[in-house]
């Protein structure tokens, strides 16, 4: 049993049918990349695994148990964790408010202290309130916000986009810590070399159909894939 499973999932908005049928699957301390253009259903997908966006077809089982439809809260309550592209921190809170909220209904919360083993910047910045940080640091906090939670999946919605390439740098350092200790994560990221540096396998999305399944070496042996799919 995988541990997470999606199963003929179609999502819609309003009328919009967004995903058909999709099918995917992440193992226990796998890190998956979701890959599409923009507008593909990459975000969807995260969105209705979260709870976001209520599927109207299909299953999603965590653990062996179906979630699908379920309100994000109690998704969380399961153990998965979005951090979206919009970050969404509380700016009129600090960095260790927005942090000690997040863990108060965390049956097993990290310490703040092991936050700041990930995120040194974001121990200087814990005084600074979420409006005075940079996209970098708000980025930062937004992870930090979700990994505070000890969840059992970890979903990133463009963690890069916009951000100075010493910034993705930094970041990236700490996915694949995250990675080599074993979290499970799902990273939609338009960056397909990062996001490909510390996935085990990759799922590429195109309008809202699953196209590709495989590891990133399969991917590699398919220029033609990337190419249409991609445009890389």
């Amino acid at each position: 049993m995988s541990l997470l499973e999606v199963d003929k999932l179609n999502s819609y908005y309003g009328d919009s049918h967004i995903l058909f049928d999709v099918n995917m699957r992440v193992e226990e301390n796998e890190v998956i990349a979701l890959l599409g253009r923009n507008g593909a259903g990459k975000s969807t997908t995260l969105k209705s695994i979260m709870g976001a966006v209520t599927p109207r077809k299909g299953s999603i089982r965590l653990s062996g148990e179906d979630i699908a439809g379920h309100p994000p809260y109690d998704i969380a309550n399961h153990g998965i964790q979005l951090v979206p592209e919009e970050r969404r921190i509380f700016g009129s809170l600090n960095v260790e408010e927005n942090l000690v909220l997040a863990a108060m209904s965390a049956p097993n919360a990290w310490t703040i202290a092991q936050i700041y083993e990930y995120f040194p910047r974001l121990k200087e910045r814990r005084r600074s309130r979420g409006t005075d940080l940079s996209g970098g640091e708000q980025q930062m906090l937004a992870i930090a916000r979700a990994l505070i939670r000890d969840p059992k999946l970890i979903l990133l919605d463009e963690p890069f986009e916009g951000l100075a390439p010493i910034i993705v740098q930094d970041l990236l350092g700490v996915a694949k810590k995250l990675a080599k200790e074993g979290r499970t994560i799902v990273i939609v990221e338009q960056n397909v070399k990062a996001a490909l540096s510390i996935s085990n396998r990759c799922y590429i999305i195109n309008n809202g159909h699953m196209v590709f399944d495989g590891t990133p070496d399969d991917l590699d042996a398919k220029p033609e894939i990337m190419q249409e799919y991609l445009g890389v």
